[in-house]
Protein backbone atom coordinates (compact mmCIF):
# COMPACT_ATOMS: atom_id res chain seq x y z
CA UNK A 1 0.00 0.00 0.00
CA UNK A 2 0.92 3.64 -0.32
CA UNK A 3 1.30 4.77 3.30
CA UNK A 4 1.71 8.06 5.11
CA UNK A 5 3.53 7.36 8.37
CA UNK A 6 2.91 9.66 11.34
CA UNK A 7 4.95 9.20 14.52
CA UNK A 8 7.64 10.88 16.58
CA UNK A 9 9.31 9.04 19.53
CA UNK A 10 11.43 5.90 19.76
CA UNK A 11 8.29 3.79 20.26
CA UNK A 12 7.32 4.54 16.64
CA UNK A 13 10.62 3.65 14.96
CA UNK A 14 10.18 -0.17 14.81
CA UNK A 15 6.79 0.43 13.18
CA UNK A 16 8.35 2.50 10.41
CA UNK A 17 11.00 -0.16 9.89
CA UNK A 18 8.38 -2.92 9.76
CA UNK A 19 6.34 -1.09 7.14
CA UNK A 20 9.35 -0.54 4.89
CA UNK A 21 10.57 -4.12 5.39
CA UNK A 22 7.11 -5.38 4.39
CA UNK A 23 7.40 -3.54 1.08
CA UNK A 24 4.87 -0.77 1.65
CA UNK A 25 5.54 2.50 -0.15
CA UNK A 26 6.08 5.34 2.34
CA UNK A 27 4.71 8.45 0.64
CA UNK A 28 5.94 10.74 3.45
CA UNK A 29 6.79 10.69 7.13
CA UNK A 30 5.15 13.19 9.47
CA UNK A 31 6.70 13.85 12.88
CA UNK A 32 7.16 16.59 15.45
CA UNK A 33 9.72 19.31 14.60
CA UNK A 34 13.24 19.14 16.07
CA UNK A 35 13.34 20.41 19.67
CA UNK A 36 16.13 22.05 21.70
CA UNK A 37 17.79 19.42 23.88
CA UNK A 38 20.93 18.80 25.90
CA UNK A 39 23.16 21.30 27.65
CA UNK A 40 23.72 23.32 24.51
CA UNK A 41 19.97 23.43 23.75
CA UNK A 42 20.67 22.58 20.11
CA UNK A 43 17.80 21.31 17.99
CA UNK A 44 17.62 17.53 18.12
CA UNK A 45 15.83 15.41 15.54
CA UNK A 46 13.11 13.13 16.83
CA UNK A 47 13.92 9.39 16.65
CA UNK A 48 11.45 8.98 13.79
CA UNK A 49 12.92 11.84 11.74
CA UNK A 50 16.44 10.52 12.24
CA UNK A 51 15.40 7.04 11.10
CA UNK A 52 13.33 8.34 8.18
CA UNK A 53 16.21 10.43 6.88
CA UNK A 54 18.51 7.42 7.17
CA UNK A 55 16.03 5.49 5.02
CA UNK A 56 15.91 8.31 2.47
CA UNK A 57 12.25 9.12 3.10
CA UNK A 58 10.58 12.50 2.78
CA UNK A 59 10.02 14.07 6.21
CA UNK A 60 7.46 16.72 7.08
CA UNK A 61 6.96 18.32 10.47
CA UNK A 62 4.18 20.94 10.34
CA UNK A 63 3.44 22.73 13.60
CA UNK A 64 -0.27 22.17 12.92
CA UNK A 65 -2.53 20.38 10.46
CA UNK A 66 -5.42 22.81 10.85
CA UNK A 67 -4.68 25.02 7.86
CA UNK A 68 -6.14 24.42 4.41
CA UNK A 69 -2.61 24.44 3.00
CA UNK A 70 -1.37 21.68 5.35
CA UNK A 71 -4.47 19.60 4.69
CA UNK A 72 -4.12 20.06 0.94
CA UNK A 73 -0.49 18.96 1.04
CA UNK A 74 -1.49 15.87 3.00
CA UNK A 75 -4.33 14.98 0.61
CA UNK A 76 -2.03 15.46 -2.41
CA UNK A 77 0.01 12.46 -1.25
CA UNK A 78 -2.83 10.24 -2.50
CA UNK A 79 -2.24 7.67 0.21
CA UNK A 80 -4.13 4.42 0.61
CA UNK A 81 -3.80 4.63 4.39
CA UNK A 82 -2.12 6.64 7.13
CA UNK A 83 -0.45 4.76 9.99
CA UNK A 84 -0.32 6.83 13.16
CA UNK A 85 1.61 5.92 16.30
CA UNK A 86 2.47 8.46 19.03
CA UNK A 87 2.51 11.32 16.54
CA UNK A 88 1.71 14.19 18.88
CA UNK A 89 -0.80 16.26 16.87
CA UNK A 90 -4.57 16.01 16.66
CA UNK A 91 -5.69 15.05 13.16
CA UNK A 92 -8.54 17.22 11.79
CA UNK A 93 -11.40 15.46 10.06
CA UNK A 94 -10.11 16.54 6.63
CA UNK A 95 -6.85 14.66 7.34
CA UNK A 96 -8.67 11.61 8.72
CA UNK A 97 -10.77 11.47 5.54
CA UNK A 98 -7.95 11.97 3.02
CA UNK A 99 -6.45 8.44 2.69
CA UNK A 100 -8.60 6.02 0.71
CA UNK A 101 -8.65 3.47 3.56
CA UNK A 102 -8.59 6.03 6.36
CA UNK A 103 -6.13 6.38 9.25
CA UNK A 104 -5.04 3.49 11.47
CA UNK A 105 -3.65 4.16 14.92
CA UNK A 106 -1.47 1.82 16.97
CA UNK A 107 -2.40 2.30 20.63
CA UNK A 108 -0.45 0.63 23.45
CA UNK A 109 -3.35 -0.63 25.56
CA UNK A 110 -6.37 -2.89 25.41
CA UNK A 111 -8.95 -0.28 24.50
CA UNK A 112 -11.19 1.07 25.93
CA UNK A 113 -8.86 0.72 28.94
CA UNK A 114 -6.20 3.43 29.08
CA UNK A 115 -7.16 5.81 26.35
CA UNK A 116 -4.86 8.81 26.32
CA UNK A 117 -1.25 9.84 26.70
CA UNK A 118 0.48 7.39 29.07
CA UNK A 119 -1.10 3.94 28.73
CA UNK A 120 2.06 1.91 29.42
CA UNK A 121 2.93 3.81 32.60
CA UNK A 122 -0.64 3.66 33.88
CA UNK A 123 -1.11 -0.06 33.23
CA UNK A 124 1.87 -0.94 35.43
CA UNK A 125 1.05 1.65 38.08
CA UNK A 126 -2.51 0.32 38.34
CA UNK A 127 -1.34 -3.28 38.74
CA UNK A 128 -2.85 -4.57 35.49
CA UNK A 129 -1.88 -8.15 34.80
CA UNK A 130 -2.14 -7.82 31.04
CA UNK A 131 -2.04 -5.19 28.35
CA UNK A 132 -1.38 -5.13 24.62
CA UNK A 133 -1.82 -3.13 21.45
CA UNK A 134 -4.88 -2.24 19.44
CA UNK A 135 -5.02 -1.26 15.79
CA UNK A 136 -7.82 1.28 15.69
CA UNK A 137 -9.61 3.13 12.92
CA UNK A 138 -9.19 6.76 13.87
CA UNK A 139 -12.06 9.16 14.37
CA UNK A 140 -12.38 12.60 15.91
CA UNK A 141 -12.61 11.39 19.54
CA UNK A 142 -9.61 10.60 21.77
CA UNK A 143 -8.82 6.92 21.10
CA UNK A 144 -12.51 6.16 20.62
CA UNK A 145 -12.47 4.55 17.18
CA UNK A 146 -13.40 0.94 16.38
CA UNK A 147 -10.68 -1.70 16.79
CA UNK A 148 -9.71 -3.88 13.83
CA UNK A 149 -6.97 -5.96 15.51
CA UNK A 150 -6.05 -6.63 19.13
CA UNK A 151 -2.94 -8.32 20.58
CA UNK A 152 -2.60 -9.17 24.28
CA UNK A 153 0.48 -9.76 26.47
CA UNK A 154 1.00 -10.42 30.16
CA UNK A 155 2.84 -7.84 32.28
CA UNK A 156 5.79 -9.34 34.16
CA UNK A 157 5.72 -9.11 37.95
CA UNK A 158 9.01 -7.16 37.97
CA UNK A 159 8.72 -5.56 34.53
CA UNK A 160 9.47 -1.86 34.16
CA UNK A 161 7.75 0.63 31.89
CA UNK A 162 10.84 0.75 29.67
CA UNK A 163 10.86 -3.01 29.17
CA UNK A 164 7.13 -3.16 28.47
CA UNK A 165 7.46 -0.15 26.14
CA UNK A 166 9.96 -2.02 23.98
CA UNK A 167 7.85 -5.19 23.89
CA UNK A 168 4.72 -3.30 22.89
CA UNK A 169 6.60 -1.32 20.26
CA UNK A 170 7.71 -4.56 18.59
CA UNK A 171 4.23 -6.05 19.00
CA UNK A 172 2.63 -2.98 17.42
CA UNK A 173 5.02 -3.15 14.49
CA UNK A 174 4.10 -6.77 13.78
CA UNK A 175 0.39 -6.07 14.32
CA UNK A 176 0.16 -3.19 11.83
CA UNK A 177 1.85 -5.26 9.12
CA UNK A 178 -0.65 -8.05 9.80
CA UNK A 179 -3.54 -5.57 9.79
CA UNK A 180 -2.57 -4.10 6.42
CA UNK A 181 -2.17 -7.58 4.94
CA UNK A 182 -5.63 -8.60 6.19
CA UNK A 183 -7.39 -5.24 5.97
CA UNK A 184 -10.12 -6.34 3.57
CA UNK A 185 -11.14 -9.20 5.88
CA UNK A 186 -10.91 -7.47 9.26
CA UNK A 187 -14.07 -6.44 11.10
CA UNK A 188 -13.98 -3.11 12.92
CA UNK A 189 -15.46 -3.64 16.39
CA UNK A 190 -16.82 -0.57 18.21
CA UNK A 191 -15.30 -0.07 21.63
CA UNK A 192 -17.40 -0.95 24.65
CA UNK A 193 -18.76 1.91 26.73
CA UNK A 194 -17.91 -0.16 29.81
CA UNK A 195 -14.44 -0.14 31.33
CA UNK A 196 -13.26 3.15 29.84
CA UNK A 197 -10.24 4.59 31.66
CA UNK A 198 -7.97 7.49 30.79
CA UNK A 199 -4.18 7.41 30.97
CA UNK A 200 -3.46 10.97 32.00
CA UNK A 201 -0.06 12.40 31.13
CA UNK A 202 2.44 11.80 33.93
CA UNK A 203 2.75 14.90 36.08
CA UNK A 204 6.18 15.62 37.55
CA UNK A 205 4.62 16.11 40.98
CA UNK A 206 3.39 12.51 41.14
CA UNK A 207 6.84 11.03 40.57
CA UNK A 208 7.95 11.54 44.18
CA UNK A 209 7.55 8.37 46.24
CA UNK A 210 5.12 8.51 49.17
CA UNK A 211 6.54 5.92 51.54
CA UNK A 212 3.30 5.87 53.57
CA UNK A 213 1.60 3.95 50.74
CA UNK A 214 1.55 0.13 50.73
CA UNK A 215 4.62 -1.63 49.36
CA UNK A 216 2.66 -3.15 46.46
CA UNK A 217 1.63 0.30 45.24
CA UNK A 218 5.11 1.78 45.68
CA UNK A 219 6.68 -1.08 43.73
CA UNK A 220 4.24 -0.47 40.86
CA UNK A 221 4.95 3.26 41.08
CA UNK A 222 8.70 2.72 40.78
CA UNK A 223 8.47 0.24 37.91
CA UNK A 224 5.72 2.18 36.13
CA UNK A 225 7.85 5.33 35.96
CA UNK A 226 11.15 3.63 35.08
CA UNK A 227 13.17 4.89 33.33
CA UNK A 228 11.16 8.02 32.51
CA UNK A 229 10.35 10.26 34.24
CA UNK A 230 11.62 8.16 37.15
CA UNK A 231 10.14 7.81 40.63
CA UNK A 232 12.35 9.60 43.14
CA UNK A 233 13.04 10.14 46.79
CA UNK A 234 15.52 12.11 48.91
CA UNK A 235 18.55 10.64 50.66
CA UNK A 236 20.45 13.16 52.82
CA UNK A 237 19.36 16.08 50.63
CA UNK A 238 20.25 14.25 47.41
CA UNK A 239 17.55 13.29 44.95
CA UNK A 240 17.70 9.59 44.11
CA UNK A 241 15.83 8.18 41.11
CA UNK A 242 14.52 4.67 41.79
CA UNK A 243 14.51 2.47 38.68
CA UNK A 244 13.77 -1.09 39.75
CA UNK A 245 12.29 -2.73 42.83
CA UNK A 246 10.47 -5.74 44.24
CA UNK A 247 8.07 -6.31 47.13
CA UNK A 248 9.72 -7.96 50.15
CA UNK A 249 8.94 -8.69 53.79
CA UNK A 250 9.67 -6.06 56.41
CA UNK A 251 8.11 -3.39 58.54
CA UNK A 252 9.12 -0.11 60.11
CA UNK A 253 8.56 3.61 59.87
CA UNK A 254 7.61 4.59 56.28
CA UNK A 255 10.80 5.39 54.37
CA UNK A 256 13.07 3.67 56.92
CA UNK A 257 16.05 1.73 55.60
CA UNK A 258 15.80 -1.74 57.14
CA UNK A 259 18.88 -3.28 55.53
CA UNK A 260 20.78 -2.51 52.35
CA UNK A 261 18.14 -0.76 50.25
CA UNK A 262 15.18 -2.58 51.76
CA UNK A 263 12.76 0.21 52.66
CA UNK A 264 9.75 0.09 54.97
CA UNK A 265 6.45 1.30 53.52
CA UNK A 266 3.05 2.02 55.01
CA UNK A 267 2.35 -1.70 54.69
CA UNK A 268 5.25 -4.07 54.02
CA UNK A 269 8.52 -3.14 52.34
CA UNK A 270 10.21 -2.82 48.97
CA UNK A 271 13.76 -3.59 47.98
CA UNK A 272 15.27 -1.12 45.54
CA UNK A 273 17.52 -3.04 43.16
CA UNK A 274 18.52 -0.33 40.68
CA UNK A 275 18.77 3.45 41.08
CA UNK A 276 20.42 6.64 39.89
CA UNK A 277 21.80 9.34 42.15
CA UNK A 278 21.96 12.97 41.00
CA UNK A 279 24.86 13.47 38.61
CA UNK A 280 25.54 9.73 38.36
CA UNK A 281 24.68 6.94 35.98
CA UNK A 282 22.38 4.01 36.63
CA UNK A 283 23.67 1.60 39.27
CA UNK A 284 22.73 -1.72 40.74
CA UNK A 285 21.93 -1.39 44.44
CA UNK A 286 25.07 -3.30 45.47
CA UNK A 287 27.33 -0.95 43.51
CA UNK A 288 25.61 2.11 44.97
CA UNK A 289 26.00 0.82 48.53
CA UNK A 290 29.73 0.25 48.05
CA UNK A 291 30.14 4.00 47.52
CA UNK A 292 27.46 5.38 49.83
CA UNK A 293 26.86 5.06 53.56
CA UNK A 294 23.21 4.20 54.14
CA UNK A 295 22.94 2.66 57.64
CA UNK A 296 19.76 0.95 58.85
CA UNK A 297 17.43 3.52 60.40
CA UNK A 298 18.09 6.13 57.70
CA UNK A 299 14.81 7.71 56.60
CA UNK A 300 14.32 8.27 52.88
CA UNK A 301 12.25 11.22 51.76
CA UNK A 302 13.33 13.56 54.54
CA UNK A 303 15.59 16.56 54.04
CA UNK A 304 18.02 17.44 56.81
Amino acid sequence: MRVVFMGTPAFSVPVLDALTDAGHEIAAVYCQPPRPAGRGKKDRLSPVQARAEALGLEVRHPVSLKSKEAQGEFAALNADVAVVVAYGLILPQAVLDAPTRGCLNIHASLLPRWRGAAPIHRAIMAGDRETGVCIMQMEAGLDTGPVVLRKTVEIGVEETMGELHDRLSALGAAAIVEALDRLDGLVAEPQSEMGVTYAEKIDKAEARVDWARPAVEIDRHIRGLSPFPGAWTVLEDRRIKLLRSRVVEGQGRPGEILQGLRVACGIGAVEVTELQAEGRGRQEAEAFLRGARVPPGTILGEST
